[in-house]
């Protein structure tokens, strides 16, 4: 069996990991998330279903050269009769001229000879056949001589056009407008090319990645897409005399509860995790710690398992991994995760087995444990650093730091400081007195105070800097954590941060990010509606949940927004209509409102007007501190949503004995009560010669003359069926009651 998961297949085929969750989901297979582990059949319906694209892409590629070929052909057919005709109609103009004279020359010449030569007649000349035959000469002539000349220029032509495709670089949901000025041709030829690929498209309409890449195509151009707006990648190396040695950035990563904020703490000798709820950290935080022998800049992530993405962003900007296991506990699912994330960014990594101080620790079955993924300790001959440490007396943390540092120095580390700086952010929040606040992870360059920026879809100037203490900067270099202020928006975690020279370049990157941020929400809505139509029509009812979801910092809203889309369910559907930060506001309760959703808080409230509207309107809105609790209900919102399981349990048995037809009323059966009871709100089945025949309600049970609730066995009654008049002596009535259960969602 492969231990491969999804998120390692989709960059093996070189794919995002939502793209092959979608591909695997259309296949049928139910797959979680680009953490679940791929089975060996699912690699081989991966491996069908790409070649099979390889395939069809080889015949669509065989179709388009046939096709380009044949169109070239044409066109050079086309040209050279063309450009023989134009030169045979020149050449024949100006001999016309010449020969007209030469022939009125000569028959006028021939006149003067006869008429001196006495007794002779005189001879005579025709004038059209002689020009017809002036004619007939020059073209064959001029008409070769002009072949040769075309020949000769189309192989010219052709060793020029034997030449590589251009490249141009492009960004997804581009206008019909910005292609055609990238390539250097008029809109009308790209609207035209449209056209005949079988669309139509304006001069401003946006097209798709696979659009923009069959037009450009057909104009002779490959197409490099834009990862950012912006963010171009140097192919210049930097200039060694400018490179300077810059901190390590070291991510702490583990499991739940297993020391790795109190580990950082114990580091910073300040209280940490006395803010948060739980004695989990909520958040991802970025601090700078002074040693003796250098700087380490230390991003903590939080170790539940709801913050996949942001140990896996936290990978992605750090140098080395400090991996915390618990020497009393084992390797969680959370602690591979941790170690697959570290794998994929490439990324060296560092065991610190914490909580060595208890009576019951050993480290001995950790070392076990990791080796099992690749992780041999050095004792053991393989080139994993295993520290063994406690985060509470301080044990082994001396050592751990060393291998840190000694780690970087292998590694040389080097950035300069003296360009733009550029870096990501890591944490963003907005502050009710500052305004947007972003934690920003500075790669290279110096951040400055007045320096302009863009950041993901925002623009601004840095008016502030804060270290995590809350102390003002004036400058910050490479691999400092700093917060700045200033920007037009709060960005999200994990967007680029870059100096820009201009206000002007800023807001305009800013902007095309903004437009193309919109352009996608809009096709993933457009997307979402369809499939929902769809899945109405092929499932039934389907029953969903929507949610707005707000929080004081955009990690916590991304982390609590990946936790509730992760809860499985198939029946009843979870969707997230709007994240944002800062408290619930007027225009969050009137987007529910109008949704029919529920309103998410976490660690914040709503404001007077928005709890003033939502006590008017009964808008739910629910507060959290807590993500365990946040989840745990939510999923308890979703299995309400869920049909009820309806079990059927027979309650009584009679046979029909005599039926009897009264006007006005129907059929009456005359029945015996086998077994059970026979209840008047009861369900009846009627069964003939063992096969049910119907189903329906009992309108009436009578015993003799009276109305009854309720006939038990070994007692007759009479028995009026609902809509049926068919009754027969014989036919079996089986009494039945529907009872509703509960239904708790799959996990």
């Amino acid at each position: 069996m492969s231990n491969k998961r999804i998120y390692q297949v989709a960059k093996d085929y070189n794919i995002s990991s939502d793209a092959l969750l979608s591909m695997l989901r259309e296949l049928g297979f139910s797959i979680k998330s680009h953490m679940s582990v791929v089975e060996e059949k699912v690699l081989k319906a991966i491996e069908e279903k790409f070649k099979k694209e390889k395939e069809e892409l080889k015949r669509e590629d065989l179709l388009k050269k046939k096709k380009l070929e044949e169109r070239e052909k044409l066109e050079e057919e086309r040209h050279r009769v063309e450009s023989v005709k134009e030169s045979v109609k020149e050449r024949l103009k100006f001999r016309d001229l010449s020969a007209k004279s030469k022939v009125e020359l000569s028959v006028s010449e021939k006149k003067k000879k006869v008429r001196f030569k006495k007794g002779k007649p005189e001879r005579q000349v025709n004038p059209k056949e002689v020009e017809a035959s002036v004619k007939k000469t020059l073209a064959q002539f001029d008409a070769l001589k002009k072949l040769k000349k075309y020949r000769k220029k189309e192989k010219e032509e052709t060793a020029e056009g034997s030449e590589p495709a251009k490249k141009i670089q492009v960004t997804e949901y581009m206008s019909v407008a910005e292609l055609a000025n990238l390539m250097g041709v008029k809109p009308s030829e790209v609207i035209s090319k449209c056209l005949e690929l079988g669309f139509v498209a304006s001069i401003n309409q946006r097209l798709d990645m696979d659009t923009l890449e069959t037009i450009a195509l057909e104009f002779g151009f490959e197409v490099e897409e834009l990862k950012e707006i912006g963010v171009v990648e140097e192919e210049e190396d930097e200039e060694a005399e400018n490179l300077r040695p810059r901190a390590p950035v070291v991510t702490i990563m583990g499991h739940v509860d297993h020391g790795k904020t109190s580990l950082l703490d114990y580091i910073r000798k300040s209280n940490i995790i006395a803010g948060e709820f739980g004695g989990i950290t909520q958040h991802i935080g970025a601090y700078e710690v002074l040693l003796p022998k250098g700087k380490i800049t230390f991003l903590d992530t939080p170790g539940h398992e709801a913050f996949t993405a942001m140990r896996a962003r936290g990978a992605q900007v750090t140098d080395i991994v400090v991996l915390v296991i618990a020497a009393d506990d084992a390797v969680m699912p959370q602690t591979v995760e941790a170690i697959d994330h570290a794998k994929a960014a490439g990324v060296p990594i560092i065991i610190a087995i914490n909580k060595m101080d208890l009576p019951n620790a050993d480290a001995e079955p950790i070392k076990h444990q990791i080796s099992k993924y690749g992780l041999v300790p050095e004792e053991w001959g393989g080139k994993t650093v295993v520290c063994e440490i406690s985060a509470k007396t301080g044990k082994g943390i001396e050592h751990l730091l060393e291998m840190i540092l000694l780690q970087a120095d292998m590694l040389e580390l080097k950035a300069d400081p003296i360009k733009n700086a550029s870096g990501i952010v890591i944490e963003s929040r907005l502050d009710r007195g500052r305004g947007p606040i972003a934690t920003v992870l500075i790669q290279k360059g110096t951040l400055k105070i007045g320096d302009i920026f863009v950041t993901g879809s925002h623009s601004g100037r840095v008016r502030a800097m804060l270290d995590e203490r809350g102390n003002y900067l004036k400058e910050a270099g490479p691999s400092a954590p700093v917060q700045a202020l200033g920007s037009s928006g709060v960005p999200q975690a994990g967007d680029s941060f870059m100096v820009t020279e201009t206000e002007q370049e800023a807001r305009e990157i800013s902007n095309r990010r903004a437009r193309l941020k919109r352009e996608q929400e809009y096709r993933a809505l457009e997307r979402a509606g369809l499939g929902s139509i769809y899945d109405q029509i092929a499932e039934g009812k389907v029953k969903e949940l929507t949610l707005v979801i707000k929080g004081d910092v955009d990690g916590s809203v991304e982390a609590l927004t990946d936790t509730l889309e992760r809860i499985p369910a198939q029946e009843v559907k979870l969707r997230v209509i709007h994240t944002g930060i800062g408290a619930i506001n007027e225009s969050d309760v009137l987007l529910a409102l109008a949704s029919k959703a529920v309103i998410i808080g976490f660690h914040v409230h709503p404001d007077f007007r928005a709890r003033e509207i939502a006590q008017r309107e009964k808008v739910v809105i629910k507060l959290y501190d807590i993500i365990y609790d946040a989840e745990k209900e939510i999923k308890s919102l979703l299995e309400g949503l869920l049909e009820p399981e309806k079990q059927e349990q027979i309650s009584g048995v009679s046979e029909v004995r005599n039926v009897f037809k009264i006007s006005k009323v129907g059929q009456v059966a005359g029945s015996y009560v086998q077994s059970g009871s026979i209840k008047r709100a009861d369900h009846v089945r009627i069964i003939r010669e063992g096969i049910s025949i119907y189903e329906g309600n009992i309108s009436s049970l009578k015993r003799f003359k009276e109305d009854v609730k309720e006939v038990s066995s070994g007692f007759e009654c009479g028995v009026k069926i609902e809509n049926f008049n068919d009754l027969k002596v014989g036919d079996i009535l089986e009494a039945y009651q529907i009872t509703e259960l509960a239904r708790k969602l799959e996990e």
